[in-house]
């Protein structure tokens, strides 16, 4: 895996990103390659529409899968990592990054907090994005959406793309039209500071990677730590290394499949494992015995 990446500063040329003197910035991004896995910094605010291809995004708490005909809203000030799984050789998204002054001024100019209809403002509607929940909410794509993506498209294709006020009033009918649609989801979105590091992000982002081929690296990376912070902190947590308490956690699950009457050759792909060799090595590290041996043990006395 490369290097992390920040976006939107990457993705434009000489590292400028020209839309955000007027609070937004569109991007269309199209690849080839088969497989992209990317440890991506958010600066800003985003919605990702996903036109075809697939991505998991892994982050504090359980990964989340998008398909196309799915979109994101993303929180800036979050470390994420993606894996991009392309479709008959393509993988296409259209990008909507705002700052958060315009997330700030909409929830002051409309009250739409869970179960209340738009209009008014309120104090309370414009802080409650910071109270708890998740930085990415998944949407489904329905018939509004998709003309509201190809609206997006045609500001897109003209040059140069100077629009900063119609994109505003576009980020507006979206957000109030998933407000109408969706309240609780559109409040569930968490803006975490940087640098946040609380202990309950660390122990999200390992519970919710446990069965998943992730380093400890890539958890360090998602609660935006350093390795050292990272490994220094989930000692004090758990009192162990995040190496040796992933393994005894995931061989744990193991034994309880095999219990189960699971084959192992189907068992390491469930736990994150690439191949059957290095899972049956985890497994006899544990418990001393070949994932086969332990089940006809098990089977033994358990008929």
């Amino acid at each position: 895996m490369g290097k992390p990446i920040s976006i939107p500063t990457d993705l434009f040329p000489d590292g400028e990103c020209p839309e955000f003197p007027g609070r937004t910035a569109l991007w269309r991004y199209d690849s080839a390659r088969p497989s992209i896995k990317t440890r991506v910094t958010i600066r800003k605010n985003l919605f990702s529409f996903l036109l075809e291809g697939e991505k998991v995004v892994h982050r504090p708490g359980d990964p989340i899968r998008v398909v196309a005909g799915q979109f994101l809203l993303i929180a800036g000030s979050n470390c994420l990592m993606t894996e991009k799984l392309s479709t008959q050789g393509r993988y296409r998204s259209l990008l909507f990054f705002f700052d958060d002054g315009l997330l700030t001024d909409f929830f002051l100019k409309y009250a739409v907090g869970a179960g209340s209809a738009a209009g008014g403002t309120s104090a309370a509607a414009a802080t409650s994005i910071t109270g708890g929940g998740e930085p990415v909410v998944r949407f489904e794509t329905d018939a509004f959406i998709g003309n509201f993506i190809r609206s997006l498209e045609l500001l897109v294709e003209q040059a140069p793309p100077s629009q900063g006020a119609l994109q505003q009033l576009k980020l507006e009918e979206l957000l109030l039209y998933l407000a109408d649609r969706y309240p609780q989801r559109l409040h569930a979105l968490r803006r975490l500071l940087p640098g946040d590091s609380s202990d309950e992000q660390l122990m999200a982002a390992v519970t919710g990677n446990l069965n998943h081929a992730i380093t400890v690296e890539e958890l360090a990376f998602l609660c935006n730590m350093s390795l050292s912070t990272f490994n220094r902190r989930f000692g004090r947590l758990y009192g162990t290394t995040p190496n040796k308490w992933l393994l005894q956690k995931r061989m744990e699950q193991a034994a309880v499949l095999l219990s189960e009457r699971e084959k192992p050759s189907e068992i390491y792909f469930k736990l994150g494992y690439e191949n059957h060799s290095s899972f049956t090595q985890s497994f006899k590290q544990v418990y001393g015995v070949t994932p086969r041996e332990y089940q006809r043990a098990r089977l033994t006395v358990y008929p």
